[in-house]
C-alpha cells in the first residue's frame, strides 16, 4: 500500500525540491539551507535530538569508557569559553539544553558535537591550540552544526524522507539506538557534507566575534591543521571530517572580511599556556579512550538522495 507523507512534510519536501530545481547561484546556498532546515524541523522534533544526543552520551561512557577531565581549572577555562559562545547559540536555539565535556586523551586533537546540545572537546585539541581564540573558533563552529541542525539535515538527506518520517511517529524504535551507536563510534551522526562545514565555519567565526575573540581563531587552527597533515597522528581525527583546505581557509578569511566581524580577544597565549601546563601535570589516563572511526567527509548532494562532487 502506497503510504501518504503528511501535508507539512510534503510541502517542506516540495519546497527543497523546488530549490534544488531552480538552481540559482545568487541565492541557492541560503535557499537550499532554509529549506533543508524546514524540512528536518517538520520530521525531527528538538525532542528527538535530544534524546539521541543522550544516548549517545551513555554509549560513549558505557561502551567506549570514554574518561573526562575532572581537574577545576581545565574545566573553568573551556566553561569561561563556552559560557560566552554559547550565549549567542542559545539565542539562535533556545531549545537546547547544552552540556560541555572535556575528554581526557592528551593524544588525540578533536572536537565534536552532537544532537540536543552536546559539546565534547578532547584535551588533545587544548594542547594542540596556540590561544584561546583558536579554541573559541572551533567550539564555535561545532556548536554552530547544532544551531544550524546538520545531523538532523544529514538524516533527511542520507535515510531518506519516508525513514524519518517513521522514526518521528514512533514506527523505528530501533533506529534511534543505531544512529547513536554510530554516532559514538564514529564522532559524527553522519559525515557532513562541504556546505555544512562552510556553514559551520562562519558560525564558529561569528559566535567567537560576538563573544569578544579574534574571530580569525578558527582560520588560524585550520592553517596549523593544513600545516600538520601527514605530519602529526594525533590530529588524524579531526583532518578526517574536517579538512584544512586553503579553499576553507580563505572562505572563512573571506567571510570574516565581508560581514566586517570584530574581536582582538584571545591571542595572548597566556590563559591557554596555563592550561596547558596544567594538564601535563594530570596522570595519564589509565587506558586511552577509543578513538571514534572517522567516517570520510561526505560528498556534496545534488539533491535528495542524489551526490555530487566534492
Amino acid at each position: 500500500m502506497r503510504r501518504v507523507l503528511p501535508a507539512s512534510v510534503s510541502a517542506a519536501l516540495a519546497a527543497l525540491l523546488a530549490v534544488t530545481a531552480a538552481g540559482l547561484p545568487a541565492c541557492s546556498t541560503q535557499q537550499r539551507r532554509s529549506a533543508e532546515l524546514s524540512l528536518a524541523n517538520t520530521l525531527i522534533p528538538p525532542e528527538q535530538e535530544k534524546q539521541l544526543g543522550l544516548q549517545v552520551k551513555q554509549e560513549l561512557e558505557q561502551k567506549q569508557k570514554v574518561r573526562y577531565v575532572e581537574d577545576a581549572s581545565v574545566n573553568a577555562y573551556v566553561k569561561g569559553i563556552t559560557d560566552k559562545i554559547l550565549a549567542f547559540a542559545k539565542k539562535d536555539r533556545p531549545d537546547v539544553e547544552w552540556t560541555v565535556k572535556v575528554i581526557d586523551d592528551p593524544k588525540t586533537v578533536n572536537a565534536f558535537a552532537t544532537p540536543g546540545g552536546y559539546l565534547y572537546v578532547y584535551s588533545g585539541l587544548l594542547l594542540a591550540a596556540d590561544d584561546t581564540a583558536e579554541v573559541a573558533g572551533v567550539l564555535g563552529h561545532e556548536s554552530g552544526h547544532v544551531v544550524a541542525r546538520h545531523s538532523a539535515r544529514q538524516m533527511v538527506n542520507q535515510l531518506g524522507v519516508q525513514t524519518v518520517a517513521q522514526m518521528a511517529l514512533g514506527k523505528e524504535p530501533g533506529k534511534l539506538s543505531q544512529l547513536a551507536a554510530s554516532l559514538a563510534g564514529n564522532g559524527a551522526i553522519l559525515a557532513y557534507g562541504r556546505a555544512d562545514e562552510s556553514e559551520a565555519d562562519e558560525y564558529g567565526a561569528r559566535y567567537a566575534s560576538l563573544a569578544g575573540y579574534d574571530p580569525h581563531g578558527i582560520a588560524t587552527f585550520f592553517e596549523k591543521l593544513e600545516k600538520s597533515e601527514g605530519k602529526q597522528p594525533g590530529w588524524a581525527a579531526y583532518l578526517s571530517t574536517h579538512p584544512a583546505t586553503p579553499d576553507r581557509i580563505a572562505q572563512v578569511n573571506k567571510y570574516i572580511a565581508d560581514e566586517k566581524l570584530g574581536g582582538t580577544g584571545g591571542t595572548s597565549g597566556t590563559q591557554i599556556a596555563a592550561v596547558k601546563a596544567r594538564l601535563k601535570t594530570l596522570p595519564a589516563p589509565p587506558t586511552q579512550p577509543a578513538q571514534p572511526d572517522q567516517p570520510q567527509q561526505a560528498q556534496e548532494p545534488a539533491g535528495p538522495g542524489g551526490t555530487g562532487a566534492q
